[in-house]
Order: structure tokens, then C-alpha cells, then sequence
């Protein structure tokens, strides 16, 4: 069984074939597709479809930093009484993006400290995004964490010293699209480390890996992305996809 544990397929670009992306999926071996949260305009369509296909799809609840304005307060008081309404697998998508916009920062920093609180009081993981921002998002992360912080560093494309930070919190690292790219430089590191603490990705729609790259990304595609890791670490496909699912299922607490 393989895992997407992120993918964010409740958007328009899937609007009209959500039940060909699924069968997809399933054919391609991906049996269970978690699925993390932007913010209060997503909730509505991400739980419809976990409901049409609850035994593949997983919600997740929280607020991406890049919907994080001044008016943040707002969009958390929304997640905060979707999390008394119904359980979730997670708390995400969190954390910091220094890409887009640094105006914020503050606010985004504010937003991730609240919502790594609630997933204390809750004891679920956190989904984290640091675009151009791991050093910051670590640090938030290593000042909160306790026994009941668990969660993945979504998207990793860092260096070895980077992986070691997340492990020492114990930690995991999501593995995507970007593994697959000609000069990430991702392979270089992700052949220095063990399966341990990695578990598998789409991150759909964005950062479709190769040979789709430019067009939309779907969950199908994480087949793609374990026999990239197999092939770097001379690892079987088999033992990739039952360590990466293992390790996810350990995670977000899913049979």
C-alpha cells in the first residue's frame, strides 16, 4: 500500500474528475490520500470529499501561512471550532513562507504557535510548509516541542544538516516531486540518509514530478516518487513503499 501524505486534491483544478483521480490512484497502488488545509474557503469542499470517498481520503485542519493576513485571528477561530465538530488526522497545512511576501511574518509566526498548542492539547501531528523559511520554522517548532509535538516537515528539500535538525526533534520529512528534478540536488542528500524518518508526497497539484513536470500533479504520481527513492538509495520498491507507509501510518495514527 502506498501513501500520498499530502496532496490537495478538493481544488478547482480537480473539480470535475475527483473520481478519475481516484481510480487513478487506486490503480497506480495508492490506497490512502491525506489531505492538508489552506484555510476557511477550502474547508467545505476538502470534507465533501473526504465524506464521498472516507476510507482513501484523509482531512487535515489548519491554516496555510499564506492565507495568513493581519485578520489571521478570524481564520483560526474557524478551525478551532471545526476541531470540536469532527476529528481530523492532523493539524495542517502550518508554518512559515518567506517567498511570496515577508509582510506578515509576524502574524504567520503568531498563527503557527497557537495552532502547534492546539496540537498538543489534541495530540495530533502538524503538517508544516517553510518555503525559504526553514531556519525560522525550525526554531517556532524546537521552542514548542514536547512529548506530544509529532509531525513532518512537508516538502523537503534541504540539506544534511537540515534533515539531522528535523530528526533530532524526531521529526519526519515529506518526500515529493522535487526528488525527481534534474538540479534540485534533493537526491544528493536524500542517498545520505535513512527511511527512517521519510515518508512520501504529491504535494498535487504543484510540483509534478518527471517526466510530468509542468502539468498538474495527482496522486498516482507518488509511484513515481518511491521508485525515484528506490533507485538513490538501492533499496527494493517494495521495502520503500512498506517503510514510507509504516512510517506515515505510525504518524497520523491511520490503519
Amino acid at each position: 500500500m502506498v501513501i500520498d501524505s499530502h496532496a490537495h486534491i478538493y481544488l478547482p483544478e480537480f473539480k470535475y474528475e475527483q473520481e478519475a483521480i481516484i481510480n487513478r490512484a487506486l490503480d497506480a497502488g495508492i490506497k490512502k490520500i491525506l489531505m492538508p488545509n489552506i484555510d476557511s474557503t477550502t474547508i467545505e469542499d476538502m470534507l465533501n470529499l473526504a465524506e464521498k470517498f472516507p476510507d482513501i481520503c484523509y482531512p487535515m485542519i489548519g491554516l496555510h501561512p499564506g492565507s495568513v493576513k493581519g485578520d489571521f485571528e478570524k481564520e483560526l477561530y474557524i478551525i478551532e471550532e471545526w476541531l470540536k465538530k469532527r476529528p481530523f488526522v492532523a493539524i495542517g497545512e502550518i508554518g512559515t513562507d518567506l517567498y511570496w511576501d515577508k509582510t506578515y511574518v509576524e502574524q504567520q509566526k503568531e498563527a503557527m504557535r497557537i495552532q502547534m498548542q492546539w496540537a498538543k492539547q489534541l495530540e495530533l501531528p502538524i503538517v508544516i510548509h517553510s518555503r525559504d523559511s526553514f531556519d525560522l520554522t525550525f526554531q517556532l517548532v524546537a521552542e514548542e516541542k514536547n512529548e506530544k509535538l509529532s509531525g513532518v516537515f512537508h516538502c523537503f528539500n534541504g540539506s544534511v544538516d537540515d534533515a539531522d535538525k528535523i530528526k533530532s526533534l524526531n521529526f519526519f520529512m515529506g518526500i515529493g516531486g522535487v526528488l525527481t528534478f534534474k538540479n534540485s540536488g534533493l537526491d544528493k542528500t536524500v542517498e545520505k540518509l535513512n527511511l527512517d524518518n521519510l515518508i512520501l508526497e504529491t504535494d498535487s497539484p504543484y510540483l509534478t514530478p518527471t517526466p510530468y513536470r509542468g502539468k498538474r500533479n495527482e496522486p498516482a504520481y507518488t509511484k513515481i516518487i518511491a521508485e525515484k527513492l528506490a533507485s538513490i538509495t538501492n533499496e527494493e520498491l517494495e521495502t520503500i513503499i512498506k517503510i514510507t507507509s509504516n512510517n506515515t501510518q505510525t504518524l497520523f495514527k491511520i490503519d
